[in-house]
């Protein structure tokens, strides 16, 4: 017989999250604090340390570490520092990424390798040098961030859909190498959520973003989906939140989307 666990709770967990200072990698450092998690937020902004400032004013554990995911020696460093203050690393949410909206024609190779560089590169490297902690834990859940363009493409985003359908790839060699050692790797592949990237984007095409009216926005901007809004960014962490707790504990390899039914 079943019996009521709390498979949500993350007490005792440590989870590691990359482009923590804002968006989506925020607003699951927050959920996955307000669940138990210690949370070690990274980023090359600075905006990072007033941000888990804000979680340890809520009695949850936080600590800012900065960090350039596309930096060998930066990631290793900055992994052994969340190893001697934690002692063991549990989850890992890869979730760095930048875009520039061009065409392969369009690009310029260095904005290629800058795309390609903090997205796909920055996954391969945190992972590298996690993976071996987790596993000498017993374990754990690794959740990378991919993209609806990462399943089927998109417009003007070359490099974009290179890094994020390599990230949803990546996941699933990654399950396949590590499940021995008891690692669970998903992605989470967002549709458009309200972020400061995507309001960037709407700037740059003539979109009016009313801070005020900010519930229309995501309603108008969202419309043709079957939800009819945009995403929040805490709808995507409660994905995350999924994936990094027990209740996804047979999920693997995985590519899950979040996007309001917008690629159904």
């Amino acid at each position: 017989m079943l019996h009521k666990k709390d498979f949500l709770s993350l007490e005792g967990k440590v989870a590691v999250i990359s482009g923590a200072a804002g968006g989506i990698g925020l607003a699951t450092a927050q959920l996955l604090s307000a669940y138990g998690a210690k949370v070690a937020m990274l980023d090359v902004n600075q905006k990072g340390e007033e941000e888990a400032e804000y979680i340890r004013k809520e009695g949850r554990t936080a600590q800012f570490f900065k960090c350039d995911v596309t930096s060998s020696e930066n990631v290793k460093e900055v992994v052994h520092e969340i190893k001697e203050k934690f002692g063991h690393i549990d989850i890992l949410f890869n979730n760095a990424g930048v875009t520039v909206r061009k065409t392969v024609v369009e690009l310029k190779e260095s904005e290629w390798d800058f795309v390609l560089d903090v997205g796909l590169k920055g996954t391969y490297l945190l992972s590298k040098h996690v993976i071996p902690i987790m596993a000498e834990g017993g374990g754990g859940s690794i959740i990378n961030t991919g993209s609806g363009w990462g399943l089927k493409g998109g417009d003007d985003a070359a490099a974009y859909c290179a890094v994020k359908g390599g990230i949803v790839n990546l996941t699933r060699a990654m399950a396949i190498d590590h499940g021995k050692e008891n690692i669970r790797v998903n992605s989470v592949n967002p549709g458009d959520t309200d972020t400061a990237m995507l309001r960037d984007e709407g700037r740059q095409t003539g979109i009016v973003v009313d801070e005020n009216s900010q519930k229309q926005y995501l309603i108008d901007c969202g419309k043709d989906r079957p939800l009819g809004r945009l995403g929040t960014t805490e709808d995507i962490a409660k994905a995350v939140l999924f994936l990094a707790s027990d209740l996804s504990s047979w999920i693997t390899g995985g590519a899950v989307v979040v996007d309001g039914g917008g690629i159904a």
